[in-house]
């Protein structure tokens, strides 16, 4: 937890501290006991960035990223995304693929994309896991893989990402990657749905016309027990 001693972080960061120096960016940047002040926020960040801290490094990415503290610049995003990426930040890693994968400040690049989502996914990142399974279903930078793309869209999934439960169920409605079973499918689209998920809300309706009410039951079964299940 950030300690908020202004006075004392100030003190620290001023004397060359890189790690105070992003702790007090990180004050400024949310207003922990100081007004809140995107534009010091950047200036801290960015001695501590010049330091090699990582976190500095890619929350001031996310500054030029979205514009917040500094002229909006999507090449200096990911040039500090990349920097803290390369030492391993997971966040960092994914904001980068999707800087790849859209095309901002880098020509687009599927591949380059995967890569970074990979490395994202592998530390956890749910968002970079789903990003992923995407690339593998559509081949994009990567091998068509329903195998792998229902492997990372399920550990997505399992994780609560209402797009990745949309997939699997998409995936077991197809039979994409997995034998057709529109159980499972239900059970997924049902999970998604159940967070507003739009395509989940109109697919589910549609799935609900031509089941059987023992499979709808069952499917729904299925979707009580994993919203049940311990840690979710």
């Amino acid at each position: 937890m950030l300690a908020l001693d202004f006075e004392g972080t100030k003190a620290r960061a001023e004397q060359g501290n890189a790690s105070a120096q992003y702790n007090l960016g990180v004050m400024y940047d949310s207003g922990l006991g100081v007004t809140e002040n995107p534009a010091e926020a950047a200036r801290w960040y960015r001695l501590a960035a010049e330091r090699g801290d990582p976190e500095a490094q890619s929350n001031l990415g996310v500054l030029y990223d979205v514009g917040r503290g500094v002229p909006q610049d999507f090449v200096e995003a990911v040039k500090w995304y990349h920097q803290a990426a390369a030492q391993g930040h997971a966040r960092a890693q994914y904001n980068l693929g999707l800087m790849y994968e859209n095309g901002l400040g880098v020509r687009p690049n599927d591949a380059e994309a995967a890569a970074w989502y990979r490395q994202a996914a592998e530390r956890g990142v749910v968002a970079a896991q789903s990003n992923l399974g995407c690339l593998y279903a559509y081949g994009r930078g990567v091998p068509q893989d329903y195998a792998e793309a229902h492997r990372w869209n399920m550990l997505a999934a399992q994780s609560g990402a209402a797009q990745a439960q949309f997939n699997l169920g998409v995936f077991y409605a197809k039979g994409l990657g997995v034998p057709i079973d529109y159980i499972e499918a239900y059970k997924w689209f049902s999970l998604a749905a159940s967070q507003r998920y739009s395509q989940a809300v109109n697919v589910l309706y549609l799935f609900t016309q031509v089941m059987a009410a023992h499979e709808v039951a069952e499917a729904k079964h299925r979707a009580e027990q994993f919203t049940a299940a311990p840690g979710r």
